[in-house]
């Protein structure tokens, strides 16, 4: 039996992937976890203050989201260039970024309808599971929805900046959020596809862990984004 080199992250030849899947969805969940503690903080520790004024968000806010975003970027095309440990802690400075900077929405759920955070967050949960099953499971190619998604994701980004300076109507604002669902959903599937593939063209340890943290980042980016696009929904009418 051959078996990998062992090391601190060095992931065993047999039952590689269960081990390799297990450790993209503990840092996936571990991200998600520091994000409802950030937004749990900035709301009952006064930070919404910082991110919210009489006239709208502060520029305190737009340096946060654009900051987010900046970081993962830079994270991402850096993947594999990096130690496993540094992503790893740079995914938890980008959860608690986008839990800071995801506050006001939270916020604004809590004033109008407390249970749609519960709500909005079982209905992510359950889309993201039938979704990344989905994608490992399934035996059809799932690389042609690459570019689209990439598109739909792109032109989302743009209707955000838009509506920073021209607020989107509601029934706009509606359809929207169900493309930004349905985008996110199909991204989870084709994630999932691409990291059960990758990790079978890879040999190298090193270079298993950073997928995984790679992994565990777009996974963190789909579940995060549907939870907030189905928020905006169930609060949408209550505005």
């Amino acid at each position: 039996m051959v078996t990998k080199k062992s090391g601190t992250n060095a992931l065993p030849a047999q039952g590689g992937m269960g081990l390799y899947l297990k450790r993209v969805f503990t840092l996936m969940f571990g991200a998600v976890g520091i994000t409802a503690l950030a937004t749990w903080f900035t709301i009952y520790g006064g930070g919404i203050n910082l991110l919210v004024n009489p006239g709208g968000m502060s520029a305190l806010y737009y340096i946060v989201i654009f900051g987010a975003f900046g970081l993962s970027i830079w994270a991402q095309a850096r993947a594999f260039r990096i130690k496993p440990s540094t992503a790893s802690v740079l995914l938890a400075v980008y959860a608690a970024l986008i839990g800071f900077a995801m506050t006001p929405l939270v916020w604004g759920a809590l004033a109008v309808n407390p249970a749609s955070i519960l709500q909005a967050f079982v209905i992510s949960a359950l889309m993201f599971g039938a979704m990344a099953l989905f994608g490992y499971k399934t035996v059809k190619d799932l690389s042609f929805l690459g570019i689209f998604l990439q598109l739909g994701m792109i032109g989302l980004i743009l209707v955000g900046v838009f509506s920073i300076f021209w607020p989107l109507g509601s029934g706009f604002a509606t359809i929207v959020s169900l493309i930004g669902v349905l985008i996110f959903a199909l991204f989870t599937a084709y994630d999932m596809q691409f990291l059960k593939r990758a990790y079978t063209q890879l040999s190298d340890d090193t270079q298993k862990n950073q997928l995984a943290v790679l992994g565990a980042l777009h996974l963190y980016i789909a579940f995060i984004a549907m939870f907030q696009y189905i928020l905006s929904l169930l609060n949408l009418e209550r505005r």
